[in-house]
């Protein structure tokens, strides 16, 4: 099992850029994929980004591709998001999960491990 929390979130305005981190605990991260989601309120949690264990594959949204870059650092047991260019319409809470294989699946059932989520706010 592992466990991940996320860090990281806060308020920007258009534009601006912000890194979340998702520090992973018990079994090392490089056994699992890793993925990023967010849900904006009234609205289901959709996939964001997505990195294999190794870290050279990785996988995106339309809405997020050119502007976001997902990195992952097995040493640290930490992935990242680093968003650039953000906009209102990326204001959401961001998730962090995790699983033993997701072959590039984008679903939410396709991931076991899930932290608790990271307010970012993006002002116009």
């Amino acid at each position: 099992q592992v466990y991940v929390v996320e860090s990281g979130g806060g308020r920007v305005q258009a534009g601006g850029s912000l890194r979340l981190s998702c520090a992973a605990s018990g079994r090392t991260s490089s056994s699992y994929d890793m993925g990023w989601f967010r849900q904006a309120p009234g609205k289901e949690r959709e996939f964001v980004a997505g990195i294999s264990k190794s870290g050279p594959t990785t996988w995106y949204a339309d809405s997020v591709k050119g502007r976001f870059t997902i990195s992952r650092d097995n040493a640290k047991n930490t992935v990242y998001l680093q968003m650039n260019s953000l906009k209102p319409e990326d204001t959401a809470v961001y998730y962090c999960a995790a699983d033993p294989s997701v072959y590039a699946r984008t679903a939410v059932r396709s991931y076991m491990y899930w932290g608790q989520g990271t307010q970012v706010t993006v002002s116009s």
